[in-house]
């Protein structure tokens, strides 16, 4: 059984290009709810609990960083098989492989620049909505 939540990042590099908008049109255009949404700005220390997972891996330092250079948005989504509709949203991870269309190919600008992140799991989107969301603010 699939489920019908799952959990997006519009990064740094989107936010200082000003496509919150247009990649929140897209999400709304693909039928999803926002359910949960904050704009903020996370600190080196959280941007490592986060992605604790890729610790050690060569892309973790640069990754941290990055995703604390600057203001994000944070999102929980809802709708019918929510985690693969939105992986198929947001396309390949690398914006060059990533289908016409989709949120990377318009807005990405490389792999780690890729616009946005998405869960990859039902699992996985509950742990990332708990992180940066308290039930009392889900709608």
């Amino acid at each position: 059984m699939t489920g019908n939540k799952t959990f997006t990042i519009i990064k740094p590099v989107a936010v200082r290009h000003g496509y919150i908008g247009s990649i929140l049109a897209k999400i709304n255009e693909a039928g999803f709810r926002i359910s949960a949404m904050k704009f903020i700005h996370i600190r080196l220390e959280e941007a490592k609990a986060f992605y604790a997972a890729h610790e050690g891996k060569p892309f973790y330092e640069a990754l941290v960083s990055f995703m604390s250079s600057g203001p994000i948005v944070v999102s929980i989504l809802e709708k019918e098989n929510a985690v693969e509709d939105y992986r198929k949203l947001i396309g390949a991870t690398n914006p060059a492989d990533a289908a016409e269309g989709t949120i990377r190919r318009l807005y990405g600008t490389n792999i780690q620049a890729n616009a946005t992140h998405g869960s990859d799991s039902d699992e996985a989107a509950e742990v990332e909505c708990n992180f940066f969301f308290s039930k009392s603010e889900r709608f």
